[in-house]
């Protein structure tokens, strides 16, 4: 598949746009707003130029790269095209809206994929005239630099499309793995915790946001902790991700958002992007320095990782994904320093079992429902 299109020039459009151009692909790039193909491109070339500057690219991979980059003004140049990524707002109706008007211009082989987060799959694609040639294409962001790519086909897309699509990814320099077409596919689903029980914790006055993110930091080697991650994510967009997976399991208690996130969205403390968020990021602004306590770092951290550990056990018991693409998947594509099914054989599953149970007794919440495999392991 070497002629691909890409709807949507934010920066996950552009991002994808990249990675596919620099791996030889002749690329079109359409934005509805066309202004913002332009800042895109603008913006690629000043990327492309600190890489470089800092000698990672040369200057001819430059030239190759943006050369192979056109703009689309119309989804009528797209009808060259072996695959479509589509990278837009996360809507349903509006997605559904563009595909269905590309299949008017597209070839009958043409490849039609949704980059999205957490809209079913399945849905989007039995829209279509032809819902076998559709599949989804999750990348993280950024798109260029995160190596993951789950591939996720839908209950009628064709069998053996996931596989070419794994194949070309790999072709792409990227660890792709396959998920099964349920909210939040591999990664989206068992992050949840990792911000839910986090939030949980600040919420009942357990623990300071820089409490928590130092217990996971120096306890569990996370480059982030939870409250960074999220003011780097958005806490918008991370508070829209936990409700429409909440809502996609028909209101599991595992899933519930947080009372404090949707407040902190509605204030738009939003995080980096708005220079506040958990924490201040206007100039000057100091850091607030954690009060260290041990036997709470140690509570946070089990708490934490158990709640994330019973996940990751829960998506192997429903063939979410094969165990290697389970914790493939948690490394490259948030960055845990360790697979969640070889932590929790390393803290031990009985302890992490102990953990939720004791959890369960506290609260007598669903929420802490152990999975039933973890119990046998």
């Amino acid at each position: 598949m070497k002629y691909v299109g890409i709807i949507g020039a934010g920066t996950m459009g552009i991002g994808i746009a990249q990675v596919a151009a620099t791996n030889g692909c002749k690329v079109w790039v359409y934005d509805a707003n066309a202004k913002q193909v332009e800042t895109a491109t603008v913006g690629l070339e000043k990327t492309l130029t600190k890489l470089v500057d800092k000698q990672k690219i040369s200057a001819e991979k430059m030239t190759e790269i943006l050369a192979n980059i056109s703009i689309a003004t119309e989804l009528k140049d797209f009808k060259d095209c072996e695959l479509i990524i589509e990278a837009i707002i996360e809507n349903k109706e509006i997605k559904t809206k563009v595909f269905t008007e590309l299949e008017n211009y597209v070839s009958e082989s043409c490849v039609l994929s949704s980059n999205t987060s957490s809209i079913s799959i399945t849905s989007l694609g039995a829209e279509l005239k032809k819902p076998e040639r559709f599949i989804g294409i999750h990348f993280f962001n950024p798109a260029p630099l995160m190596p993951l790519v789950e591939v996720i086909p839908s209950l009628l897309t064709e069998k053996t499309l996931a596989e070419k699509i794994y194949n070309l990814m790999k072709e792409w320099g990227k660890t792709p793995v396959i998920a099964k077409d349920i909210p939040g596919f591999i990664v989206n689903r068992i992050a949840r915790p990792y911000y839910g029980e986090a939030l949980r914790i600040v919420e009942e006055n357990i623990a300071t946001p820089e409490q928590v993110d130092e217990a996971m930091k120096t306890l569990g080697n996370f480059k982030m902790g939870p409250f960074e991650l999220m003011d780097l994510i958005g806490v918008d967009v991370n508070f829209a991700v936990t409700t429409t997976v909440y809502k996609d399991y028909f209101y599991d208690p595992k899933y519930k958002p947080s009372l404090l996130q949707q407040r902190m969205s509605e204030a738009k403390l939003h995080g980096r992007k708005t220079g506040k968020g958990f924490y201040d990021y206007s100039e000057g602004a100091e850091k607030p320095i954690p009060q260290k306590d041990d036997a709470l770092y140690q509570q946070i951290f089990l708490r934490i990782i158990s709640m994330l550990i019973n996940e990751a056990v829960e998506a192997k018991r429903l063939g979410v994904a094969n165990d290697e693409d389970i914790e493939l998947a948690m490394q490259k594509g948030v960055n845990y320093p360790k697979g969640l099914l070889s932590w929790g054989k390393e803290i031990g599953y009985a302890k992490i079992s102990e953990t939720l149970q004791s959890l369960y007794e506290e609260y007598q919440e669903e929420r802490y429902r152990q999975s039933p495999l973890l119990r046998k392991l």
